[in-house]
């Protein structure tokens, strides 16, 4: 018996690419040849990273804004300028990629991790509450997808115990709560210009702050612990070489000006996605909490519930998908079950004897785990075409639904 299903024989939905990623036009390639005309292709000497530095702050409204070399690094250098380092724990959600508890580790900080809302797969903050103690001295809140942590009961939380708000907004570009964007409410935002995010300049990152104390800070340890308006060989503090290039800066300008309108496209096929897709039965969209008034949408999250489809695996799901022509990435392993810390020898020696101790990989965080292996992440080409380009997705998301029973039987590989 044949099926329609790409996966097994059938025709697929989609036959033509989505829009490639990324995107450039002769904005970018006009922006290299100024920057090589220029020779000043080092951000000390040159004008294009600190420009895109105060472009971002007025997009963002940030009160500052710094670019540094990766996503990674912009987290490393905020628990620097908060003084966060030996011994000090840091709460973190379970859902996220490994640069987040990464950078913990690296200032040889103790993460406490902590599980996730079902709803949006953000920082449960009843959680993270409980895990406050003497030593806490910062949140880490991960805004997973673009959909918002609740910023309101954060910030609230924080304030009322007298520690840090870090938000994690790699994900979040475009995102905002209540109209304030993502990463200018807590104490300090990390964003990446990673290949994958929605702007990119291959690699980078840029820290916001509202607070005016930490400018220095940022400015300092991202500058070899240089100080502003002294002799150049003067160093104050041990900071490091973070700083982003002329070349990335310069095409991060061009990326931004064309930015608003492609988070209005994505955002208005997300909307409809998700009404859309709610009514197929087995398939719920990524929730976000009434505060979060925009989705930037790093990637386009779906659950999915088995036991409304016949059986079919979220892996099963996933490979039917691609064979229709719908393009996915895969979602982030809990944090808690890194390979890392099941073997000593994945952590750097000093940091062994502590974070040892803890034994993450035993610890449970059944939300985590379940939408870790329950959710689909397509990609966000998904949501930069038109309306019809959309409609692809639920078209094939519906064509699932209905063979349900035969995509249970695909022999499909797990990640």
């Amino acid at each position: 018996m044949s099926s329609s299903l790409a996966a097994l024989g059938g025709k697929k939905v989609r036959e033509k690419s989505f829009p490639a990623w990324p995107h450039y036009d002769e904005t970018e390639r006009e922006a290299l040849n100024r920057v090589l005309d220029s020779r000043n292709w080092w951000a000390n000497h040159g004008v294009e990273v600190k420009e895109f530095e105060k472009e971002w702050s007025g997009y963002t409204g940030a009160k500052g804004s710094f670019a540094v070399t990766n996503g990674t690094h912009t987290l490393e250098v905020i628990f620097l300028a908060l003084d966060i380092g030996d011994g000090d724990e840091v709460i973190v959600a379970d859902w996220s990629f490994l640069a987040t508890i990464g950078a913990i580790l690296t200032v040889n900080a103790i993460p406490k991790i902590v599980d996730v809302d079902p709803l949006t797969g953000t920082i449960d903050v009843s959680q993270a509450e409980a895990a406050i103690g003497p030593k806490t001295r910062a949140i880490v809140c991960v805004h997973v997808a673009g959909s918002m942590s609740d910023m309101d009961a954060l910030t609230a939380l924080c304030k009322k115990h007298g520690i840090a708000l870090i938000e994690d907004s790699a994900h979040a570009h475009g995102s905002r709560w209540k109209g304030e964007h993502a990463g200018t409410i807590g104490d300090a935002g990390s964003f990446s210009f990673q290949a994958s995010k929605l702007m990119t300049s291959g690699e980078g990152g840029v820290i916001t702050t509202k607070r005016e104390d930490l400018i220095p800070m940022f400015k300092s340890f991202i500058n070899c612990g240089r100080g502003e308006g002294i002799w150049y060989y003067r160093h104050l503090r041990l900071g490091g070489n973070y700083r982003l290039s002329e070349w990335q800066g310069a095409i991060l300008r061009a990326q931004l000006k064309r930015f608003p309108d492609q988070q209005k496209n994505r955002g208005n096929n997300a909307n409809w996605l998700n009404s859309e897709i709610a009514k197929i039965p087995g398939f719920t969209p990524q929730g976000r909490y009434a505060g979060c008034t925009e989705q930037g949408n790093y990637c386009y999250v779906v659950e999915v519930d088995s036991n409304l489809l016949s059986g079919a695996t979220r892996d099963q799901i996933r490979h039917a998908l691609l064979a229709e022509g719908i393009p996915l990435t895969t979602s982030y392993p809990p944090l808690h079950k890194l390979e890392m810390f099941k073997d000593p020898s994945g952590l750097a020696p000093r940091l062994r004897g502590e974070v040892t101790k803890i034994r993450y990989n035993e610890q449970s965080f059944p939300v985590t785990d379940h939408l870790a292996a329950n959710t689909l992440w397509f990609n966000t080409a998904v949501l930069m075409g038109t309306r019809d380009d959309a409609n692809s997705v639920l078209q094939s998301i519906a064509k699932i639904s209905e063979h349900a029973a035969q995509v249970a039987k695909i022999d499909a590989p797990s990640w």
